[in-house]
């Protein structure tokens, strides 16, 4: 069954686009906004992280794997929506779905960021999450709630898509 899980995630991943968005897709709003769910995962270099920790303020919290082209085609987006929104207290979190801290590590070296890339190493997590491919990227409010989600690769650092986010922040 985790086998099959672990192929479609792949061929949903594979189907999204890899160029750059010419159109920014709207987010979509979650259903009921439940609260998210928790995590207590390492990076690379084993600080861990508590999804309780970052309550109080906003959050992008991006799932993606190093095989994912549409994943790797956002990250730098995601970097520069880092470095607008942390003046604000906004983070940006990435977990890593099923790959190993080698793997990260090295991709760390050839595309550094400055946001945390967590280990789901076993998909546990991502298994909580509505996830329906990767990337999948949620919108989490200052109260832990499920705000928006987007599947696929998108601008993160789009202007209009950080006022929104931004708002969320008052």
């Amino acid at each position: 069954m985790k086998y099959l899980q672990s192929i479609a995630i792949l061929l949903l991943c594979c189907g999204m686009n890899t160029g750059v968005v010419a159109e920014q897709l709207p987010l979509n709003l979650v259903d009921g906004q439940p609260l998210a769910p928790e995590f207590n995962l390492p990076e690379t270099n084993g600080q861990r992280h508590r999804l309780a920790n970052y309550r109080g303020k906003p959050l992008i919290l991006n799932f993606w794997a190093t095989w994912c082209p549409a994943c790797l085609a956002e990250m730098p987006s995601l970097q520069r929506a880092h470095d607008a929104l942390a003046p604000d207290g906004i983070s940006v979190i990435a977990i890593n779905v099923g790959e190993d801290a080698e793997t990260v590590a090295e991709f760390m070296q050839q595309t550094p960021v400055q946001f945390p890339l967590l280990l789901d190493e076993n998909s546990a997590i991502a298994q909580r999450y509505p996830l329906m491919g990767l990337p999948t990227t949620f919108v989490i409010d200052a109260k832990g709630k499920l705000i928006f989600s987007a599947l696929g690769e998108r601008t993160w650092d789009d202007s209009a898509l950080l006022a929104r986010i931004r708002a969320l922040n008052k």
